[in-house]
């Protein structure tokens, strides 16, 4: 696919072959711009003009004279490969065609063509379907070639759903796009993607009110999306092929590739074409073939081409009122400034900052240390965010939560605002603050840090996010470390200098090595993770324990194993697999399922269940597992491997009682199942909890209200035990998204981390996910506790 891609931009002067990143695997993420040969003689000109939409301070050029900006997306998930089949299709054509049509499509606008938001995933699936190709085409469902194994081609290489990150940006190909993207801020984008063999075509509009994201303009969902239409229907008639709308699919979580381009004044839309999984497959009437899906995204992919041109400067007359209506929208809003800063988390506050630039979003440095709402801020250490800014929209997708919707079925998450994933402390200003110059990405990039030589020992805090990056490479270099169960305070630099719970301590004089090797270590350590190392010279402290106390526990390098395989959440086994080997430099041993019985599991002292479909493990590995946990080391659970362990009697928590049907005995209408009973589910909510810093699962928090994601059903009680429920939800819990008022009764009070016991072992229960779609920064420490600390 990229060498035809060259090969089209080398034979023809429409065309120009970009390479705009790689993936993880190292494949080059590529777009074809496709545009008369005029255009791209003058191409960052156009480009330049372009952008004067969305700046209303400047003016904007004559759209009668501009070309529309169109980006055809294609095959995010990576095992719906028709898509990508048919944007080499529509690259040809637009290439090649000698119509006039076509001709004066090109003058009037500018199309880039990204055929593979996914390349890793792609080629995974192509792989496995090629490689069981037979001569004779197989359509039988139960054909090996139809079925891909665990985990499938449709993510990343860290299994990620690349469809679901537009937003968090936690995977390497959705910065490289969202970078690319920011460069042109088209009219237009598609999504194409593939859906179950038995359905039909989907094209948008999707369900109107409940099915949108809330904070975009009507005249998006009722103007534009219905503007096109009408060719999606047109071209899907000629061929007779079936096809619905406003069904099913959404465009509420703006991380979607459809809905991102809606926040940006411009028309995102999906496509879902009935999927052959392979070459042929059956369905419920005719057998799909791979050419037949790759013929229905080829004609919706040209009568895009062909709407973006007729209907040009309607759409850029929508985005550029989009962001004037955004801009005073921001200027007159009740919260001005949004401020925020976590003063003890350097780390974190910079992730967070870059986020927000890397999405365009205007953020400045405090003139001055400020106070809003009682919550202080340091100069330094915090940053304000504006709302008089043509990125309004996006600025209340990061700190505006949202309770209230017109539906309550989602296909997806409710929930979305990313300071309360990040964890981030932040207070709304209804003034404007005094602003100081503008936050540079370069100005978040990491600095050198120098460590004085100790006399007796070295000291840092556990309240840095990336803190447990130092202490792991001390840790595998051979470097003894403890971690504080009390607070105290030391003497650093002739000051006496506050540390909390869980600050590591590694003694000068307590080693294998000597004092100049552990300070090369210690240096390397403090490089490593951004963080200040202190250096003290006596074991005395001015208050709390001193250095050589009990209250100092040492700290074991973990071992880490992970089942995974079939029967396994892969999402969640690459969210833990992406945090450890890209944020914290720790390696994690991947067990499949069917390699467990002859895995040695004394060469670990953590393992880690993810949520398990059905019941995956015998009565016999079940026994293996609690007998290697009871022996001394961690079994750490996450989300459904918490039910699955109380079933299975792993501990001796309990799910939280199920009242009695409110509906038994009812009678409704047939039709109205669905969404009653969809309206239950909790697809993905905040909910605000209740964390014990003092134990060690909170050791590095420094504010007893947290936030938690929970998008599951699985309602725990507290821990008998009364000191080891280090989470729980509040009874005022919810913050952000919808939840039906049934499920929020019951998981009110209950528990969010639970620390069990198991002979001697440790079980880390977290019922609910703190590593999710790798945006969760807030609840990621609660995890890394569970692997050096608890």
């Amino acid at each position: 696919m990229v060498a035809y891609m060259e090969a089209l931009a080398a034979s023809s002067d429409r065309a120009n072959f970009e390479v705009i990143g790689y993936t993880n695997e190292m494949r080059p993420q590529i777009v074809l711009t496709i545009t008369d040969p005029a255009n791209h003689n003058n191409l960052e000109s156009i480009r330049q003009e372009h952008l004067k939409y969305t700046t209303p301070e400047t003016t904007a050029p004559d759209p009668a004279r501009q070309p529309v900006i169109v980006l055809l997306g294609y095959n995010v998930h990576g095992n719906e490969p028709s898509s990508t089949e048919a944007a080499i299709l529509t690259a040809y054509y637009l290439v090649a065609s000698e119509s006039k049509t076509v001709k004066e499509y090109l003058k009037n606008a500018v199309i880039l063509v990204d055929p593979a938001f996914n390349p890793d995933g792609r080629d995974r699936h192509s792989h496995w379907a090629n490689m069981h190709k037979a001569r004779q085409l197989v359509a039988d469902r139960y054909e090996r070639e139809h079925n891909e194994v665990w985990p499938g081609g449709r993510t990343n290489h860290y299994w990620f759903d690349l469809n679901r990150d537009w937003l968090p940006l936690a995977q390497v190909e959705s910065r490289n796009r969202l970078a690319f993207y920011r460069q042109w801020l088209p009219n237009v984008v598609t999504d194409y993607h593939e859906m179950g063999t038995s359905s039909t075509y989907f094209f948008e509009p999707t369900k109107p009110y409940g099915s949108e994201n809330p904070i975009v303009p009507r005249s998006n969902y009722d103007g534009l999306n219905n503007l096109f239409a009408p060719y999606y229907r047109d071209a899907m008639d000629e061929m007779g092929s079936l096809y619905f709308t406003k069904e099913v699919y959404d465009n509420s979580y703006p991380g979607y590739g459809s809905t991102y381009p809606d926040i940006h004044g411009g028309l995102g839309m999906v496509f879902e074409q009935a999927s052959s999984r392979g070459h042929i497959q059956e369905s419920t009437t005719e057998d799909v073939t791979f050419a037949f899906t790759i013929r229905n995204h080829l004609r919706t992919s040209l009568a895009t081409v062909r709407a973006s041109v007729e209907n040009r400067e309607t759409l850029l007359q929508h985005q550029r009122t989009f962001f004037e209506e955004a801009l005073k929208k921001g200027t007159t809003a009740a919260t001005q400034t949004y401020i925020f800063g976590a003063a003890e988390d350097w780390n974190r506050t910079r992730a967070f900052a870059d986020l927000l630039l890397k999405h365009g979003i205007k953020t400045y440095h405090l003139e001055q240390d400020a106070a809003v709402n009682g919550k202080k801020f340091e100069k330094g250490k915090a940053f304000a965010v504006p709302a008089a800014q043509a990125q309004y929209l996006m600025v209340q997708t990061m700190f505006e939560p949202v309770t209230t919707f017109y539906d309550s079925v989602f296909y997806d998450a409710s929930s979305w605002t990313v300071a309360l994933a990040f964890g981030m402390p932040y207070e709304k200003s209804a003034k404007k603050v005094s602003l100081g110059d503008p936050l540079n990405a370069n100005e978040l990039a990491a600095t050198e840090k120098t460590v004085a030589h100790a006399k007796y020992a070295y000291l840092f805090s556990w309240t840095d996010y990336l803190a447990p990056k130092a202490l792991y490479h001390l840790l595998k270099n051979g470097v003894h470390a403890k971690t504080a169960y009390k607070p105290f305070t030391a003497n650093v630099n002739g000051k006496p200098e506050d540390f909390g719970y869980g600050t590591i301590m590694v003694s000068v004089a307590d080693q294998s090595i000597d004092a100049a090797k552990l300070h090369t270590l210690v240096s390397e350590a403090a490089n490593l993770a951004n963080i200040n190392i202190h250096a003290v010279n006596s074991g005395f402290s001015a208050s709390g324990p001193d250095l050589g106390s009990r209250s100092f526990e040492t700290v074991e390098l973990p071992r880490i194993a992970m089942l995974i395989g079939e029967g396994t959440s892969s999402y969640e086994a690459g969210e833990i697999w992406h945090l450890l080997d890209t944020r914290y430099d720790m390696p994690v041993v991947k067990i499949d399922m069917g390699e467990f019985d002859r895995a040695d599991l004394n060469r670990y002292n953590t393992l880690i269940l993810v949520s398990l479909s059905g019941n995956p493990l015998s009565e016999t590995q079940v026994a293996r597992i609690k007998n290697w946990t009871a022996a001394g080391n961690t079994l750490i659970l996450e989300r459904g491997a918490v039910n699955w362990a109380i079933r299975n009697k792993v501990i001796a928590e309990t799910p939280v009682e199920q009242k009695a049907d409110t509906e038994t005995g009812m009678r409704y209408d047939f039709a109205t199942q669905q969404n009653r009973q969809g309206s239950k589910r909790i697809g993905g909510v905040v909910f605000k909890a209740d964390i014990d810093p003092t134990h060690p699962l909170g050791f590095g928090y420094t504010d007893r209200n947290i936030h938690v994601y929970r998008n599951h059903n699985y309602m725990i009680n507290p821990s008998r035990n009364p000191y080891q429920t280090v989470v729980k939800l509040l009874d005022e819990a919810q913050v952000d998204g919808y939840v039906h008022p049934e499920p929020l009764a019951q998981a009110k009070g209950s528990a969010s981390v639970i620390a069990s016991q198991l002979g001697g072992g440790h079980v880390v229960c977290l019922i609910d996910n703190p590593n999710f779609r790798g945006f969760w920064y807030g609840t990621n420490r609660i995890f890394l506790n569970g692997l050096f600390i608890y």
